[in-house]
């Protein structure tokens, strides 16, 4: 199942959607067990708005499903939220930019900024998985094949996809993150 519905950038964006238009969130079909009976079954919500600027989004609800024979829930992310972080993927990706920079990344986390540790899990992550993002991204937009090495295709992803949008479409052939 795409954990990601691509195409929605912002958390403004998002929280329009969830108010009319909440079934593009709906998932084709149940990931547990494959039926395509699936009910809206309420929201979560999170935490995403991490933005020094007030006023502040959160909570952020999240669009939730229950599977007609299973019985179990399920839900999807816009691209502007990551799974399972606590950054929304643009602060990533300007830290994993810097990295690639060699520039000293994160700070306290308290300021808004992540922690130095977030950015070394974060560069951990893309190095150990990098190659096979780099193989699956490469199949499908083919001008980032020019990039020879690590540093360089990252650069170019980030000047042209944006790490959202990468991961939205990687998130259609593997899992992410």
């Amino acid at each position: 199942m795409q954990r990601i519905v691509a195409g929605i950038t912002t958390l403004e964006q998002h929280l329009e959607m969830v108010k009319g238009k909440r079934e593009v969130y709906r998932p084709p079909s149940c990931p547990h067990c494959g039926i395509k009976l699936l009910c809206q079954h309420g929201y979560y919500y999170r935490k995403a708005d991490l933005r020094v600027q007030r006023p502040s989004l959160n909570p952020v609800p999240i669009c939730r499903y229950r599977c007609g024979g299973c019985r179990r829930t399920c839900s999807r992310l816009p691209e502007c939220i990551a799974p399972r972080r606590w950054y929304d993927w643009s602060v990533q990706q300007n830290s994993l930019s810097a990295r690639l920079d060699g520039l000293p990344v994160g700070g306290g986390g308290d300021d808004g900024q992540p922690a130095v540790r977030s950015t070394a899990r974060w560069w951990a992550w893309l190095q150990a998985r990098g190659q096979i993002f780099a193989f699956s991204l490469r199949c499908r937009f083919r001008e980032l094949g020019r990039a020879s090495d690590f540093t360089g295709f990252w650069r170019q992803v980030f000047a042209t996809l944006g790490l959202p949008r990468a991961m939205a479409w990687l998130d259609r052939e593997m899992s992410v993150p």
